[in-house]
């Protein structure tokens, strides 16, 4: 076979390109993996974290850290127990958000503890009812207690829908704590929790109206990484392969026409010896 033509100028810039676009897949194909070993690790994290004792939510963070900060990272999924009054005036609704798939949103309110600072809970995912309209159910009132899971405050991504700045807001975008302490006159916790039971429990509502449905532990599972790498994996190998193919094919084509190129050629010289 002839591979004469594979180092033209041509050729030479189909290789650049063949490799280029192999050495991409093989990157996005590793990028997975990495993706998958940093769930696996996170997940680790979160399970031993679930699986702690309960303990008083004002003994594992104080009021004045950073919702940012190291300090809550460190306590996030933690489960927690808060006693309180709830301040039912402050209640606020996060929109966007799907259980089971229905579409409603997050009901949030502050729990006011005994040294005067709230954390707020996450008292539940609440349908739109026969109107089509979000609802908070009431609070408990009087003391109550409850138990759930800690989660830090949501940011904003690059994409998204943004709270206005100033004002007095009844619905969120997502659950800023930063945000919502703007509004308020006491002191927040920089985490808030996601309710899981409380003491005494949420009171029934209205004829008609949808009720609170109290949010799962978030689930454990790996994601699609892995099924990722393996695809990128597989496009890596049927382009190199291919190419491989398609240049030994080529070359195989090219030697055939140039023995056929000089058949010819012997035998016209040789008609023209004869002559």
């Amino acid at each position: 076979m002839s591979w004469r033509f594979a180092r033209t100028p041509s050729w030479i810039v189909r290789h650049v390109a063949v490799a280029a676009l192999v050495g991409s897949m093989l990157i996005l194909g590793v990028w997975q993996l990495r993706r998958l070993d940093d769930r696996q690790a996170h997940n680790a994290v979160v399970a031993a974290r679930l699986q702690a004792a309960t303990v008083d939510v004002g003994a594992i963070v104080e009021a004045d850290a950073a919702v940012d900060s190291g300090a809550v990272a460190r306590v996030a999924y933690r489960p927690v127990r808060a006693r309180g009054r709830y301040v039912e005036a402050d209640t606020v609704i996060v929109e966007n958000h799907t259980y089971a798939g229905r579409s409603g949103a997050w009901v949030l309110t502050p729990l006011r503890l005994a040294d005067g600072t709230a954390v707020v809970v996450n008292r539940g995912f609440i349908d739109v009812n026969e109107a089509g309209v979000l609802i908070a159910p009431a609070a408990p009132a009087g003391v109550v207690v409850v138990r759930g899971m800690l989660l830090p405050s949501e940011r904003r991504g690059s994409f998204g829908p943004t709270d206005p700045p100033d004002g007095t807001l009844d619905v969120l975008a997502r659950v800023d704590l930063e945000r919502l302490q703007a509004q308020l006159d006491y002191d927040l916790l920089p985490v808030y929790v996601q309710l899981a039971t409380s003491t005494p429990p949420e009171p029934p509502v209205a004829a008609g109206e949808p009720a609170l449905q109290p949010l799962p532990a978030p689930e454990l599972d790996e994601g699609p990484h892995f099924a990722y790498a393996v695809q990128w994996f597989i496009f890596t190998t049927i382009a190199a392969g291919g190419y491989g193919l398609l240049l030994r094919r080529v070359a195989r084509d090219r030697a055939r026409e140039e023995a056929a190129t000089a058949s010819v050629a012997a035998a016209a010289a040789a008609a023209a010896a004869r002559h």
